[in-house]
This record gives structure tokens, C-alpha cells and sequence, in this order.
């Protein structure tokens, strides 16, 4: 299928073979599980094998006209499915932490619930925020095929974004298994709602990857740089300190 101009910037590897296709001139779908009775294509037949003389079978657009509707087998679907996953085993872990230890500890803000808020992937692997009663911490999870279960707790990892470098701390769960994370909020008094906690996360990543916030220091004033402070950070002024 080669001109493809629809999804994924032409790669027709890339359709799965339940992919249903949308005509970008008139919005007809070729669904797989029905095929094409107007051209005798039987049902099963993926987008990628349909004739390559094929056509929309309503306004005649060649199949380089159609764009992917949804795709079960598709790559975005696939990565989804994978983060949804990851974060229901790291909020299955925090849930039970907090229903067995942290419930009853004082200092805890008991308007907050666990949540896991903005998880994409990055350089192969699941970062995201994760918001609890107790704490507000950026998280990173082992990629597919990744095995972390022999981090050892406690071990510190500076991680680089555009932002700047970030100190993160190994640790493991029953369900997550290995996983590193870096504090926001160690203490979660100041929120009043749970949506205000979400909103504070969801302004944690774009601020991380935008490198206006990093500040070099004079490289003989320099000896060692880690990560902005939180509050600099979500303030778009993120100024370096020196250890």
C-alpha cells in the first residue's frame, strides 16, 4: 500500500488487522468483520490485504484516502492498554498501603484518594504522577519486558530531563514490583479537594520537559546541580541548587 497518505505518517505496517478504516473524503468506515459486499471481499479481510485497486466503496477514494477510526491491534491502543496495566498494579499497591498502615496516621489528608494522573511513555517506560493522601510523587515504571524487582530500596538515581536532573529513589512493590519515584509533596495538607491535587499533577510533566525551566549555573560555580524545587517547578521558575 505504498503513497499511503492516512495514519501513521503512511507506515501500513503499523494498522492491525481489526483496524477500522475511515474514508477522509466522505467519513465511510471498511470495517474488517464485514468486509465489502460491494466489491465481494469477504468478511476477515484486514484494511492492509483489500486489492490494491480497492476503493471507497460510497465516493471511490483510493485506499490512500482512509485514516484509522480505531484499531484493537494497533500500536496506541497497545500502549494504553499496557499503561493501564502499570498504573492499576501501582494504585492496587498504594490502595492496600493505605487501607493496612496509613489510614489512621495523623498526618495524612484524608480528602485524598489514590490516584494515578498523566502517565504516558517515556523512552520506553510508564512516567507519571501518582497523588495519595500522604504524598504527591513523579513515578517511573519498568518498561515492557523490564524486569526491576531487584532494585534495592533506598538506592538513589538522578534522572535527566530538560527540566534539569531529578533525584529518584528505587523501591519495590508486591504488585508493581521494581519502580523508582521522586517526592513532590511529602506532606499533602495544602490541598483541599482531590481534583485540586489532579490539577497540580497534571501541570508536573509539561513543566518537567520544558527546558525553559532549567537554569545553569556558571560552570566554576558549579560543583553539582539537582532537580528545582516542586514549587519552582509548577511556578515555571525553576531555579538549580547546589548540594
Amino acid at each position: 500500500m505504498s503513497g499511503f497518505e492516512g495514519s501513521y505518517l503512511g507506515s501500513s505496517a503499523k494498522i492491525g488487522p481489526a483496524a477500522i478504516m475511515e474514508c477522509k473524503i466522505c467519513w465511510t468506515r471498511y470495517d474488517p468483520a464485514q468486509g465489502d459486499v460491494t466489491r465481494q471481499v469477504e468478511p476477515g479481510t484486514p484494511f492492509t490485504d483489500l486489492p490494491w485497486d480497492w476503493s471507497c466503496p460510497v465516493c471511490s477514494s483510493p485506499k490512500a484516502q482512509f485514516l484509522v477510526h480505531s484499531d484493537p491491534g494497533g500500536p496506541e491502543e497497545a500502549e494504553a492498554a499496557f499503561l493501564a496495566e502499570r498504573t492499576r498494579a501501582l494504585v492496587a499497591d498504594f490502595q492496600e498501603i493505605w487501607n493496612g498502615k496509613m489510614r489512621d496516621v495523623p498526618l495524612v489528608n484524608k480528602l485524598l484518594a489514590i490516584e494515578a494522573v498523566g502517565f504516558r511513555m517515556w523512552e520506553g517506560r510508564p512516567l507519571g504522577v501518582l497523588v495519595s493522601p500522604w504524598f504527591m510523587n513523579l513515578v517511573i515504571l519498568p518498561g515492557e519486558g523490564e524486569d526491576w524487582s531487584d532494585l534495592i530500596p533506598g538506592t538513589k538515581e538522578d534522572v535527566a530531563f530538560p527540566s534539569g536532573d531529578y533525584e529518584f529513589i528505587h523501591n519495590t512493590r508486591e504488585q508493581t514490583g521494581g519502580y523508582m519515584a521522586c517526592s513532590l509533596f511529602s506532606a499533602m495538607g495544602e490541598f483541599r479537594t482531590q481534583a485540586q491535587a489532579v490539577d497540580v499533577a497534571k501541570a508536573i510533566l509539561p513543566a518537567l520537559f520544558d527546558p525553559k525551566n532549567r537554569v545553569e549555573l556558571p560552570r566554576r560555580e558549579k560543583p553539582a546541580q539537582v532537580a528545582p524545587t516542586r514549587r519552582q517547578l509548577l511556578g515555571g521558575r525553576a531555579q538549580p541548587q547546589v548540594a
